[in-house]
């Protein structure tokens, strides 16, 4: 450092620019952002509009399938119930047979009523699962095993009670009795 005498310092004046006045900013700035404003709030009002009519439409669609599945359901079970009753018809003769000890009658009354059920049930798409041939057990039900005498090992000796599909599904698994 040296010892020189320090000069005083100037006093600097600072130019900044001139403030400009809130109510010049806010007329400047609304005068350019209305209109852009202004179709934006049309264009969400529109979008708000469409989304609540498609809401609307859909929850109609929603009801109105409810209605049409309930429909078809109530005619299903219309038309099932329509082909059971002139089995109910047969039964009941069978059993009047049956009460007046016709005992001819009542085998042939019941067998009328197995015979037309059994066609009702095909009609709509009943089948019996063949149980002959070996034990698959997809569709059958293997109660117990017991040595066939001369039948081959895994395959159906006996039907216990009958199985039967619908279409592609098993209802009612066969149920057999297998060849050890």
């Amino acid at each position: 450092m040296t010892d020189q005498p320090l000069e005083p310092l100037e006093p600097r004046l600072e130019t900044s620019p001139p403030e400009k006045e809130p109510s010049d900013t806010v007329s400047l700035g609304s005068s350019g952002l209305e209109q852009p404003l202004a179709e934006a709030e049309a264009e969400r009002d529109e979008y708000l509009d469409l989304l609540q009519r498609t809401k609307a439409d859909f929850e109609n669609y929603r009801k109105r399938a409810v209605r049409d599945q309930e429909r078809l359901i109530a005619h299903a079970h219309e038309r099932l119930v329509r082909e059971l009753l002139p089995i109910l018809d047969d039964l009941e003769r069978a059993l009047e047979a049956a009460e007046r000890h016709e005992e001819a009658a009542l085998v042939d009354g019941v067998k009328l009523v197995q015979k037309s059920l059994r066609k009702a049930l095909e009609k709509e798409g009943l089948a019996e699962i063949d149980a002959d041939g070996p034990f698959d057990p997809h569709v059958h039900e293997a109660m117990l095993t017991q040595p066939g005498n001369g039948a081959e090992s895994g395959s159906v000796l006996e039907v216990v009670q009958r199985g039967y599909r619908l279409g592609d599904k098993v209802v009612r698994p066969a149920k057999v009795i297998v060849a050890e």
